[in-house]
């Protein structure tokens, strides 16, 4: 293909954390739209790949991969409109240092700022809190290269519902190459630690610790009485409940509400105390490639995320999964978990508890549901991983757990669909914008088409 360059970096034909070679034919990192154009319409199978973060076979194709790491750049910034337009394969971390130069700011960021802004939209990614919805809400327009190398505009305003089904599009609609995201002002954060909270208090006073933080994450290995960390990261001069976002459950503003309560900013914290040192997650770890703690304010873009965009915050020597709940079932989501005893000990490094607003975002873990985040790092271990997650698939199970998108689970595909009330609305827009099926690869096969083959 003129213009799209043929990768002979082994290491393109990995995901980051080397779990997965894709079965791709060739790898191509085209530098324009018109490359992207070219390529799609004269090949026979297609498939998008961002920065490589998932976990699973999601982004694989036996034909043509797209690499969009070239697409990369700031198109156009409108602060009177509230958007800024960007080239698909940016990564937050670039991103989100040239909005806060500019004064500007998005409603959220996921944990890593290393991950591309198309490929953490397309299957759902997030960060945590009340009132922020995940990354993908933000989005506002896109535009995508459809199966026969046309471009196709969609936004927020215009398009209503085929735009919903179309933003967390798993890759299965086109390549996405450039996305319109909401912006705000640019917003001072600080970030607390707190160590050894009761679990007893937790489940008490779930609602009361996730509203004292603009963003709050639990980490947990689910053993002993007591949680890890809380990570506390409030808006700066935001006297609302924990700096609560003034993104709301689509991306649109809203009006923040509630008082932080006097016990929330009690030192010892529901009976967790304050970290005196920088922490990582992982206890044992060095906390250097993380983000500012101790109460140091300091720019959104360097306290939202959970790691700085400089250092990498592991060999990739993990396997991850993540399930979403209702919220209102958190405590049992947990107690679930908990039963599970001793299991999960030999192979756990650490799990994420974040909580993230609904959305109507048709295949979001969130679409329809206000949502608790229930995320797994795992050592590399696939197959005692493997054996696991049945189990705790099976704990969750009561409370309609969605799995992520791009992470490891192990759900039967008829059980995954039962879970979307929109997939046979979205399987109908990928038929539409995609008839022969380019974009389709293994793993959309079995969980978001194979229902039009017969039952599981």
């Amino acid at each position: 293909m003129r213009g799209a360059h043929v990768s002979q970096d082994r290491d393109s034909w990995v995901n980051w954390a080397a779990n997965i070679t894709f079965g791709a034919a060739r790898v191509h990192r085209p530098q324009t739209v018109a490359h992207v154009r070219e390529l799609v319409a004269g090949a026979g199978r297609v498939g998008a790949l961002g920065s490589r973060h998932s976990f699973n076979a999601i982004a694989d194709t036996p034909g043509d991969l797209v690499s969009l790491e070239r697409l990369d750049g700031v198109v156009a910034l409108d602060p009177e409109r509230g958007t800024v337009t960007v080239e698909a394969g940016i990564r937050y971390g670039v991103l989100c240092a040239a909005l806060n130069n500019a004064g500007l700011a998005v409603h959220n960021t996921a944990s890593l700022p290393h991950i591309s802004v198309a490929g953490a939209c397309a299957t759902g990614t997030h960060g945590s809190g009340d009132r922020n919805g995940n990354l993908a809400t933000a989005v506002s327009a896109l535009e995508l290269v459809t199966a026969d190398g046309e471009v196709l505009a969609l936004s927020r305003e215009r398009d209503g519902e085929r735009f919903r089904g179309a933003v967390v599009g798993l890759g299965a609609l086109g390549v996405v190459t450039q996305l319109a995201l909401d912006v705000q002002p640019a917003f001072q954060v600080q970030q607390d630690v707190y160590e050894g909270l009761p679990v007893e208090r937790l489940e008490d006073s779930f609602d009361a610790i996730t509203a004292s933080g603009y963003s709050v994450s639990f980490f947990t290995d689910w053993q002993g009485d007591h949680v890890s960390q809380v990570w506390v990261k409030r808006r700066v001069g935001d006297t609302s409940a924990g700096g609560a976002s003034m993104v709301g459950r689509a991306g649109t503003p809203s009006v923040a509400v509630g008082v932080v309560g006097a016990a929330a900013e009690a030192a010892d914290f529901f009976g967790g105390r304050p970290a005196t040192v920088k922490r990582h997650p992982i206890i044992a770890l060095p906390a250097a490639a993380c983000t500012e703690q101790l109460g140091v304010p300091g720019p959104w873009n360097e306290r939202l995320p959970h790691f700085k965009m400089e250092f990498v915050p592991s060999s990739g020597a993990e396997l991850q999964s993540e399930y979403f709940v209702e919220r209102r079932h958190a405590v049992a989501a947990f107690r679930a978990i908990r039963s599970l005893g001793a299991a999960p000990a030999p192979v756990l490094q650490i799990s994420e508890v974040r909580t993230v607003a609904a959305d109507d975002l048709w295949l979001s873990g969130s679409y329809g549901r206000e949502t608790v985040a229930l995320h797994f790092t795992w050592y590399p271990d696939w197959p005692a991983v493997e054996a696991l997650l049945p189990q705790l698939e099976e704990r969750l199970a009561p409370f309609d757990a969605r799995p992520h998108w791009g992470k490891l689970f192990t759900m039967a595909p008829a059980r995954l669909r039962a879970l979307y009330p929109r997939l046979p609305d979205f399987r109908s827009l990928a038929h539409e914008l995609d008839p022969a099926g380019k974009f389709r690869n293994a793993f959309l096969d079995r969980y978001v088409f194979e229902e039009e083959r017969g039952p599981s």
